[in-house]
């Protein structure tokens, strides 16, 4: 629909609209203010992917379902709430959102997509909720910022290099039925700041 308007600066979105499409807004690099109404349930993949100048969006409750590299690029967000309506991030979601310092994850989220947040290289910290039974491939690669990480017990798949790179990391909970997989989690993090639940 507005894909590619480079000089669209700020929309308000009709009460009407109960979906946002794919690709809605994608490289809209001077969209730095929408309001998304309640009316809205689904954003779909890459709605806001490259809108570099988006520095803050709220998602109202009523969205259900946020599409595979939604958020993708969107270099100047930095923080987002997202709805407790929503049960999964879906792959690639917040890639390469290097301004993102924080973001709280829904209590009913259960799965975490590969990529969802690679390369979110200012985020500092991150609460796993315990809904969460599966992190996707390379979910946090290059998190080169998180300090500390505590993975629920709830979790019983994580993908291959899901925190590789994340070189800022001194101490990380996880369950013990890991052992045998940091490498393969955590690339070349050293082992002795594992703490074994």
């Amino acid at each position: 629909a507005f894909k590619g308007c480079t000089s669209l600066s700020s929309i308000t979105i009709s009460e009407s609209v109960t979906e946002i499409r794919m690709s809605a807004f994608e490289g809209c690099t001077s969209l730095s203010n929408i309001t998304i109404p309640e009316s809205v349930t689904k954003i779909g993949g890459s709605a806001f992917e490259g809108c570099t100048s988006l520095s803050s969006i709220t998602i109202p409750e009523s969205v259900t379902k946020i599409g595979g590299d939604a958020f993708k690029g969107c270099t100047s967000l930095g923080s987002i709430t997202i709805p407790e309506s929503v049960t999964e991030i879906s792959s690639g979601t917040f890639e390469g959102c290097t301004g993102l310092s924080s973001i709280t994850i829904p209590e009913g989220v259960t799965e975490i997509g590969w990529s969802a947040f690679k390369g979110c290289t200012s985020l500092t910290s991150i609460v796993i909720p315990d809904a969460v039974r599966k992190i996707g491939e390379k979910a946090f690669y290059n998190c080169s910022s998180l300090t500390e990480l505590s993975i629920p017990q709830s979790v019983r798949r994580i993908e291959d290099d899901a925190f590789a790179g994340c070189v800022g990391l001194t101490s990380v909970t996880l369950s013990a039925n890991f052992k045998n997989d940091v490498s393969r989690i955590f690339g070349d993090v050293d082992p002795k700041i594992i703490h074994w639940i």
